[in-house]
């Protein structure tokens, strides 16, 4: 029993490194990340369990930059958006 703890301890601690680090910003903040790049990439996804939100997700300068907001965010009109299922953020 002991060993299949530290086996699943194991499996999240890589899980973890292998997500990288994830800057949660606000909404307005995101927004000036994804307009400092070129052609952005947006994954996006409707959220919450009992309220509603939409989260978003990018990558700028090797970091991943999350956000979530009740209203929808106006991104620049040259953003690819890839609509996801969920957005699972570590942590």
């Amino acid at each position: 029993m002991a060993d299949s703890s530290a086996v699943i301890a194991a499996i999240i601690a890589n899980a973890i490194k292998a997500s990288g680090t994830v800057v949660s910003t606000t909404p307005s903040e995101f927004l000036k990340v994804v307009k400092k790049v070129e052609a952005p990439l947006v994954i996006y996804t409707r959220g919450g369990f009992l309220s509603k939100n939409h989260q978003y997700l990018t990558s700028y300068k090797g970091f991943a930059f999350h956000t979530k907001s009740k209203e929808q965010i106006d991104l620049p009109r040259n953003t690819e958006v890839v609509v996801a299922d969920k957005i699972w953020i570590p942590g």
